[in-house]
Parts: C-alpha cells; sequence; structure tokens
C-alpha cells in the first residue's frame, strides 16, 4: 500500500513553520528595527486588519467545512472525504492561505518588512513540507477525483 495512503505527514508543520517564522521575523525586527520599518498610515492598517480579519473567517470556514464533511483538520491525518465545497471551491488550501494572510497583516500593521518576507518563505517550506505530501495522499485516496479537483481550483489563491 502505498505510503502516502494512510496519512500524508507524520507531524502537523505547517502551524509550526509559520510559528517559527513569525519568530524569526520578530527577532530580525528587534535586531534591525530601524531599517526595515516602513511607514504604511491609516490605510495600511486597515489592510493589515482586513488581512487578518479575512483569515479568521476563511480559517473558521475551511474547519467548519471539515466539520460538517466528517473528515479531519489535522494535516497528519487520514482524510476520509475529498472537500471540494466551501473556501476549497475557490482554494486548495484555506487554512494555509489564512496563516500567510494573517503574516501579511501582521507585516502591514507593524510596518515590518521582515513579516512580508516570512509570509512568502512560510508559504514556500509549507507547499514543500506539507502541500506536496498532503496532496500526494489525496491522489492517492481519491484518484481521479482529486485530479479533477486540482485542475478546477488552485492551490493557493
Amino acid at each position: 500500500m502505498n505510503e502516502f495512503r494512510t496519512r500524508p505527514l507524520n507531524f502537523p508543520w505547517p502551524p509550526v513553520i509559520y510559528a517559527v517564522a513569525w519568530i524569526i521575523a520578530y527577532a530580525i525586527e528587534l535586531k534591525f528595527h530601524s531599517p526595515s520599518r516602513f511607514y504604511i498610515g491609516t490605510a495600511g492598517q486597515i489592510a493589515g486588519w482586513s488581512f487578518i480579519a479575512t483569515a479568521i473567517f476563511l480559517d473558521i470556514w475551511a474547519m467548519k467545512t471539515l466539520h460538517d464533511r466528517e473528515t479531519t483538520v489535522m494535516p497528519n491525518r487520514s482524510a476520509s472525504h475529498l472537500v471540494t465545497c466551501g473556501p476549497y471551491r475557490f482554494t486548495r488550501n484555506p487554512i494555509y492561505l489564512g496563516y500567510t494572510l494573517t503574516t501579511l497583516g501582521v507585516g502591514l500593521i507593524l510596518g515590518s518588512i521582515w513579516f512580508g518576507a516570512a509570509a512568502v518563505v512560510a508559504a514556500l517550506v509549507t507547499q514543500y513540507l506539507a502541500i506536496r505530501r498532503e496532496e500526494f495522499h489525496l491522489l492517492s485516496r481519491f484518484g481521479f477525483e482529486f485530479e479533477r479537483y486540482c485542475h478546477a481550483t488552485r492551490r493557493w489563491i
């Protein structure tokens, strides 16, 4: 049996990846406070909070959709159903998109380019360490149905 069929990950990496990205961005921000700060103004603050509000809404909607379809939210557990409704109609990874939007929002609020860089790096690491393995898992579990879903729905946005 395919190793990806039982579960995609041995550990739920994405929250850890984003937490580490935040810690590193904040540490760099503290070390290089002046050069990395930029003034974004009220519009930037509003945009930052809007990103965070969108991320929270997206995460709650995605988790509720998974729960309603009786499949796991945890990325290290086996999916029992392929979910293609709710936010999964628009993106295959709404929860990870929410993490990325939150990181970008914090960067805008703080006026820190390091959080913007951290969001990009965390998204790339998540794609490499988690999303690829999750996609192999879903392909081995749901075959053509998952392939069709991938062709119809973007990975991020």
